[in-house]
């Protein structure tokens, strides 16, 4: 069972290693990167690649560990039993399984995509150590416990707003993806947009690779922002003239899809106000 990437997603040498080594290692692979970097669409591609069904796992800042493996409804439950209804007899009745019960109850190998896990609380990723190491847990209300019958591949994707426990770096195997250089955005941009001209994507990208180095800069624009950016430029028919005419106001055409706060337009309307007096 080996990663090498596919025709829609590309993968750097130093990714596919890295998915590869935590599916040899059984560990979770955490992935770090900005965001817009491909992190989430990596568990998809990998899952796509080996002809494994998918679960996903979506972290939000109120998510707690204990959502992935199991939720019991008492509340529900005492309800029914005012009511009289017999499914009260059955406390199986009032379990939802959560994602990683999912994961490890399925027929065959799965991967599972826990993505954003720097959302949650500090205390999400050390709840979670024995689970992920030990590929099982208990479901108190039932007395039960639950075994992975296929190690899933764990896909484990971070932002970095926030640094995660030592306890669980240490069960994962890691990688951050860098921002890709330009050789690599060419590829990735072929692979969305293969009939662009040479001339539009060399203008365009060393608008883009200059926006992006500009000091100051609160939020530099990502992968899937310089595609939607690409997307619209060919919607438009612009061409690397159209781009190059429109340099002189420090910001580019159509920057909405690149520049996301006020402060960075403001940042790049100063620099053609200072150019100008310059001249």
């Amino acid at each position: 069972m080996r990663f090498d990437g596919t025709d829609s997603y590309v993968a750097t040498d130093d990714l596919t290693m890295a998915v590869n080594a935590a599916i040899t290692l059984e560990r979770p692979l955490l992935v770090k990167g900005e965001p817009g970097t491909g992190k989430t669409e990596l568990a998809r591609q990998v899952a796509a690649a080996l002809g494994l069904p998918m679960i996903e796992w979506s972290i939000k800042s109120t998510t707690k560990a204990q959502q992935g493996l199991y939720e019991y409804d008492a509340v529900s439950r005492l309800r029914d039993s005012q009511l009289g209804d017999e499914r009260v007899n059955e406390v199986r009745n009032y379990i939802r399984k959560g994602k990683l019960w999912q994961a490890f109850e399925a027929d065959g190998k799965v991967v599972l995509l826990i993505d954003e896990v720097d959302k949650a609380d500090i205390e999400f990723p050390n709840d979670l150590l024995q689970e992920l190491d030990r590929m099982e847990f208990h479901v108190y209300e039932t007395g039960e416990t639950i075994r992975a019958r296929h190690r899933p591949i764990v896909i484990i994707t971070s932002n970095n707003e926030k640094e995660l426990p030592d306890a669980f770096l240490r069960r994962c195997f890691f990688h951050y993806i860098r921002f890709p250089d330009p050789d690599t955005l060419r590829a990735i941009v072929a692979v969305h947009h293969p009939g662009i001209k040479e001339q539009l994507l060399t203008t365009a990208l060393t608008q883009f690779y200059e926006l992006r180095e500009q000091p100051g800069l609160k939020k530099k624009p990502s992968t899937s922002e310089v595609l939607d950016w690409l997307k619209l430029l060919l919607a438009e028919d612009l061409t690397a003239e159209d781009l190059r005419r429109d340099a002189k106001s420090a910001l580019p055409r159509l920057h909405g899809a690149l520049l996301k706060n006020e402060q960075d337009v403001h940042l790049f309307e100063r620099l053609a106000f200072m150019a100008k007096r310059e001249r």
